[in-house]
């Protein structure tokens, strides 16, 4: 006999997870108990606020394709964790949240804590479910796990009634893996799909997800260099193409370079592989007509429900990704200029020239393509600052970026840490703006308990950039409620054990750099960027004579 908290930990166990990200509480104090008993097999990784332990699992999720746990107790345990489950449901990352609950027998009187966890949660993630009865609790983890994983991955979540984790069973505890395979396209639509492509004159591949294997990554990759197909990847799944591929032509995402808007706009098929069309890849949903695109487009999701969800294809195929990428085989190419032309625009965007900022990140960014591992982690929350790991950095066959498709603050830090812990042995850069950084920042303290040592770049100017660039454009030299007073960061990440530097001049970064890599205890590295260099090719005063000049 077990109670319900140890065959949950059990369960877990025999499902493959190793790690869970979480803050403690009192109505899921049996399966803390349980994990007591689980050290070396599933490790309990204790985080600081549950915002930043979902962040965490929904990175663990995007990176290693299994679902990340995460762990919170009822009420304000779960509202601070909501914003995880919205992220890993964007990013179509898998993810598990599990939530303590009220006793059933309290249910529905608004105690202490309540909430109505499928209410909550219900329009926000793939699938909720409360476990009232011990004995069900294989059953239900066991569709939990394949409901993340299946499909368009995504996250679940699954409340625990306290008084069940303490109930008694007999039920054995699942003790093997789930293996979920892809749903196979149908050869006919195959060969249709080909068919379309070869007789096109301005083709484009586009690739989003994560959900993909090495050998289907390298499978597209080899149909995309074998045709000569112009590849662009979906917003911040960049990592999902080899950058140095001679067709990788760019990324459709926030601040979309306009060789890439006019490749998706003046194509004349378009191969959709693993996309959901989110607003940032279409940018707002005006580079294909809804519902109907003027570009013939070939549509390709492993779940039916992203089929015409938004565009109607010419051809819907619903196929897993690496089950699709490897049933391709090349087609005769037509159009080498379309490729070079996309190829050349790619490169020359990676050009700048000087920034006005004491630090300039485009040459630091420079120096990062040259020295970074290629194999290292980038992540990033959002906000202004990251255009720099976005747009230009590169990333290789080996190399990642976990970044949130919802634009989230602070999710760069708590996903660094997940990738530390996950990757012990590779280098892990999070790239954080001042703003960003405060979010989430007291998960160094995760980090250094963790034993997690990534390095961090904060971006200091001083603003919220994101909001202070929209207002200027619209509200021009009225600024409201986007100037900060930070903290001294260097004191700060010291406080927590890491090794800390403020760079205050470009020359100075490769040096910082270095010593920033070097160090044991991982390092934050706050870099003094100036306000001016708002984004990379428009200074804050030029943005706001643009907006007076139009008489806003």
């Amino acid at each position: 006999m077990r109670n319900g908290g140890q065959l949950l930990v059990q369960s877990l166990i025999g499902l493959g997870a190793t790690k869970a990200f979480g803050v403690p509480g009192e109505s899921y104090l049996a399966v803390l108990d349980a994990l007591h008993d689980s050290a070396g097999r599933l490790d309990y990784v204790l985080c600081r606020h549950e915002g930043g332990a979902a962040f965490m699992a929904a990175a663990w999720g995007k990176l290693t394709g299994s679902p990340g746990i995460c762990m919170v107790t009822r009420g304000p345990g779960a509202t601070n964790a909501a914003i995880g489950v919205h992220t890993a449901m964007q990013d179509s990352a898998p993810m598990i949240l599990f939530v303590g609950q009220v006793a059933t027998d309290m249910r529905g009187r608004e105690a202490f804590q309540e909430l109505d966890y499928r209410a909550v949660f219900g329009t926000m993630a793939k699938w909720v479910v409360e476990i009232d009865q011990v004995d069900r609790i294989p059953e239900l983890l066991s569709r939990a796990w394949t409901v993340a994983l299946s499909g368009r991955p995504g996250p679940v979540v699954v409340a625990l009634p306290e008084d069940m984790l303490v109930t008694l069973t007999g039920a054995a505890p699942l003790t093997a893996p789930l293996r979920i395979s892809e749903p196979a396209p149908d050869a006919v639509a195959v060969t249709d799909a080909l068919a379309l492509l070869s007789g096109a004159k301005r083709p484009l591949l586009m690739l989003g997800g994560c959900n993909w294997t090495a050998a289907g990554r390298g499978a597209l990759q080899a149909f995309a260099e074998g045709s000569g197909l112009p590849t662009v990847a979906a917003f911040r799944y960049q990592d999902q193409f080899d950058n140095h591929s001679p067709v990788y032509a760019g990324e459709a995402g926030v601040g979309m370079p306009p060789h890439v808007k006019r490749l998706i706009s003046q194509a004349d098929v378009i191969l959709a592989v693993n996309l959901r069309f989110g607003e940032m890849t279409t940018d707002g949903y005006t580079l294909l007509t809804v519902p109907q695109p003027g570009q013939t487009l070939i549509h390709v999701h492993g779940s039916e429900a992203e089929l015409g969800k938004i565009y109607r294809p010419a051809l819907g195929i619903q196929a897993g990704p690496n089950a699709f990428a490897t049933a391709l085989r090349p087609v005769t190419a037509q159009w080498a200029d379309w490729l070079a032309g996309a190829r050349a625009d790619y490169l020359a965007s990676l050009e700048l020239g000087p920034l006005p900022s004491p630090v300039d990140m485009g040459v630091c960014t420079a120096h990062l393509r040259k020295v970074l591992p290629p194999d290292a982690i980038v992540t990033n929350g959002a906000g202004n600052f990251a255009v720099w790991p976005n747009k230009f950095l590169q990333y290789g066959g080996q190399s990642r970026l976990l970044a949130p498709q919802s634009g989230a603050m602070g999710y760069g830090v708590p996903a660094a840490i997940a990738a530390k812990v996950a990757h012990p042995d590779r280098l892990v850069l999070c790239f954080a703006g001042d703003g960003d950084f405060q979010m989430t920042g007291q998960e160094l303290a995760t980090a250094r308990q963790a034993g997690a040592q990534p390095v961090i770049l904060i971006l200091n100017n001083g603003i919220y950039g994101t909001i202070r660039a929209h207002q200027e454009r619209e509200y021009p030299a009225r600024v409201s409620g986007t100037d900060m007073i930070n903290p001294d960061f260097v004191l700060l990440a010291r406080s927590h054990g890491f090794h800390a530097e403020r760079v205050e001049a470009t020359a100075d970064f490769p040096a910082a750099f270095e010593r920033a890599v070097q160090s044991t205890t991982g390092a934050v590295l706050e870099l003094a960027i100036s306000a001016e260099a708002l984004t990379p090719r428009a200074s804050l005063s030029a943005i706001r004579a643009a907006a007076q000049k139009a008489g806003r």
